[in-house]
């Protein structure tokens, strides 16, 4: 690359979490959802159980599953792919 070359600048990438609890038939599938997504769009994700966690509990129980990007609250229930993606791809850059 010589000097006049510039290399595009790196684009975020947002933090994807997935707070579930055990025997929510809602929650297998948001995983299935959020799997899909996240390996469309190159990212990796984690889950946040609640199961033994009062607080967590206290937050989220009525809600599970629920979908973090960032830390911030983006989905919950019924996870929808296209929302998914949309909420990503901004959180990317990409929009």
């Amino acid at each position: 690359m010589d000097s006049t070359e510039t290399t595009p600048a790196a684009l975020p990438v947002p933090l994807l979490e997935l707070v579930t609890k055990d025997g929510c038939h809602l929650c297998e599938d948001a995983v299935a959802v959020v799997s899909d997504v996240a390996s469309e769009l190159g990212l990796s994700w984690h889950e946040i159980r609640i199961d033994g966690d009062a607080e967590l509990t206290d937050r989220y129980g009525e809600e599970v599953p629920v979908v973090l990007v960032d830390g911030v609250q983006r989905d919950f229930w019924q996870i929808d792919p296209v929302r998914l993606r949309g909420i990503l791809a901004r959180a990317m850059g990409k929009a």
